[in-house]
């Protein structure tokens, strides 16, 4: 007998509904889950591209990338951050700390001057987390640097300010760290991106950070600016990198590398949501959950004891994307749930198709 049931938030027990403060925690989870898994698959496409394509080539996709993510993002955020009216270079130190506060990552401030702003990155870096920063070449921060940092004056009609680089993670010293200075002069594009090995920067005063303005950045917020902040670098890398080695060979780097993923990270994921390792119809529930956590609907159909059907209405994944890139996106991104359900205890598969109504259709098939 198959049954079908909704899920437009995750229910444990689909007789009753659970209490809102639960449906809450669980949503909550599912959004921390998303920004966890989809951060750990930009760190495993970095692995694998680093290893298979090297140094080169993953300077030119950092520096596609981080430009990218610059003209999309950087003047855009002045605003909700609380920057305009500020001299450019301390703008742009406080931009850096707000910015990836706000994604989960730490970095401290010191405004030297109106002309010199220091920002130092702290450890664990975000962008090459656990003993990802033993494995990508010095050529991944020489690559963001000139993508966004050197760009700064550009974007700022400002052609005085450029970015001195003082410290690297991958050279062993004390982590990516620099300052914005605006000079008595004019830069070339040469000069836009320096560096000073062996500056170190002032004393931090950890009493005086910027902060978001308040009463903007609500927990919840803050939750899906951490998951958004990770899926852009999913959604913005596949692109930048196509540009780089084309798009076949991008979808198959990517795809594998988010299987990988998925099956290495279906138990960490699970536990944050409270899954079960057990049916299709338990893996539904757990998929669900998680398109739930990326803003989507999701409803769970056609369950019996070898398969299981999730309906997801909204593919947050691809939304605005140009067609093209849309279907590479998910085409990825399906092998990151592939990944996932593979590494329950009962064997089972995974596929995806479009519906006519642009709705997603993900169908789970016990193997054994």
């Amino acid at each position: 007998m198959r049954r079908r049931y909704h899920l437009r938030h995750f229910l444990v027990n689909r007789q009753r509904p659970v209490s809102q403060l639960y449906l809450k925690t669980t949503e909550r989870e599912a959004i921390s889950a998303q920004a966890e898994i989809h951060h750990a698959l930009l760190l495993g496409m970095q692995l694998t591209v680093s290893m298979e394509c090297g140094g080169e080539v993953m300077e030119q996709w950092m520096f596609k990338l981080f430009r990218r993510q610059h003209e999309d993002k950087f003047l855009s955020s002045f605003k909700k951050l609380g920057l305009e009216g500020l001299p450019d270079a301390v703008a742009c130190a406080r931009y850096h700390v707000l910015s990836n506060g706000i994604g989960g990552v730490p970095v401290q401030y010191v405004e030297e001057s109106d002309k010199k702003a220091w920002v130092r990155f702290r450890y664990p870096r975000w962008m090459y987390a656990g003993p990802t920063v033993c494995g990508v070449p010095i050529g991944v921060s020489r690559g963001f640097l000139r993508g966004w940092y050197a760009q700064n004056g550009v974007s700022l009609n400002n052609p005085r300010l450029g970015f001195v680089c003082v410290s690297e993670d991958m050279s062993g010293e004390f982590g990516f760290c620099g300052y914005f200075k605006e000079y008595d002069r004019d830069l070339s594009p040469d000069e836009r991106l320096q560096f000073a090995q062996g500056e170190l920067p002032p004393l931090v005063d950890l009493s005086d950070q910027p902060a978001p303005p308040p009463g903007e950045w609500s927990e919840e917020r803050l939750a899906k600016a951490n998951r958004n902040y990770a899926l852009e670098y999913i959604r913005n890398g596949l692109s930048a990198l196509s540009e780089v080695i084309g798009v076949q060979k991008t979808t198959e780097i990517a795809s594998r590398s988010a299987r990988l993923i998925g099956l290495q990270y279906y138990q960490s994921l699970a536990q944050r949501i409270g899954a079960q390792d057990g049916s299709p119809e338990e893996a539904a529930k757990f998929l669900a959950t998680l398109f739930v956590g990326m803003g989507d609907e999701a409803a769970v159909q056609d369950v019996d004891a070898k398969h299981a059907v999730v309906v997801q209405r909204g593919m947050r994944i691809a939304r605005g994307l140009e067609m093209a890139h849309a279907a590479q996106v998910i085409a990825v991104w399906g092998e990151l749930w592939r990944g996932a359900i593979r590494s329950h205890s009962l064997l089972m598969d995974l596929e995806n198709s479009a519906n006519p109504d642009g709705s997603h259709e993900w169908r789970i098939n016990a193997l054994q």
